[in-house]
């Protein structure tokens, strides 16, 4: 077992919990504490309506220094900026094709992920959940199948179902019942260097007219989860920067040549 104390926290260390616009401080404070029980303590705040709050301390139940050393941000894009796979938890299937799992295959997968790079797993507003956009961020979407009759589920027991199959697939491979996934090779983009990339791709489609007669909205909807399931490197990033670069050059040459032939 001491090899295992070892490396675990390099593998959990490396997960954050994401809250987006939390309204019930007590909620924080809740989820503090599920996750401290599984040995989770990276917590991310975007934009809690409350916070720092006593309700929040109350409910952690001496999870308190996870609520200490939380991290509030503006953004979900900011909470994820430096993480290579974002997870996002959906009370339903929603109208983004992203790959759909239960949590004990999404534990298995966020663990596969965790030993490479930053890991976030998102969970959306108690009354809504995450938005469409939200989730056009992620790479994988998790939904815990609950009775249809009853699937309301509060947000703190929504954190604490994760945590405990982030847990269980972690002791599965203390134990030697599964291996611990090799790191790869390269480092994979992070969602930051992913944005970027996309602003890129976005501007220099219009710049060569391909959606001059399409949908902007869902041409780039589609573009993110293609290059959301390849998910490439930094170097392979930087290659696909660099056509569209050379892209956006020849378009504006081509422009120049024409309005000078019109002239």
């Amino acid at each position: 077992m001491s090899d295992s104390v070892a490396i675990e926290p390099l593998v959990l260390d490396n997960i954050s919990i994401v809250l987006i616009n939390t309204t019930h401080p007590g909620n924080i404070g809740a989820a503090a504490r599920a996750m401290k029980t599984m040995a989770l303590s990276k917590l991310v705040l975007v934009e809690p309506l409350e916070f720092p709050s006593g309700k929040a301390h109350a409910l952690a139940s001496g999870a308190d220094d996870l609520l200490t050393r939380a991290r509030v941000v503006g953004s979900l894009e900011e909470a994820v900026a430096d993480c290579h796979f974002v997870v996002g938890t959906s009370a339903r299937v929603r109208g983004v094709s992203l790959p759909l799992v239960d949590p004990r295959a999404c534990a298995g997968r966020i663990l596969g992920e965790a030993g490479s790079g930053k890991i976030a797993l998102v969970f959306g507003r108690e009354d809504r959940g995450m938005t469409n956009e939200e989730l056009q961020m992620c790479h994988l979407q998790v939904h815990v199948p609950t009775d249809p009759d009853f699937s309301s589920l509060n947000l703190g027991a929504a954190v604490q179902v994760m945590a405990y199959e982030l847990r269980m697939a972690w002791l599965a491979i203390t134990r030697g019942e599964v291996p611990l996934p090799s790191p790869r090779t390269h480092d994979l983009a992070s969602q930051d260097d992913m944005e970027r990339f996309y602003e890129h791709l976005y501007k220099t489609l219009v710049q060569i007219g391909f959606l001059d007669h399409s949908s902007h909205e869902k041409i780039m909807a589609k573009l993110r989860r293609m290059y959301g399931r390849i998910r490439p490197d930094r170097i392979e990033l930087n290659i696909l920067r660099g056509i569209l670069s050379e892209t956006g050059k020849f378009a504006e040459s081509a422009g120049s040549s024409e309005e000078a032939q019109k002239q």
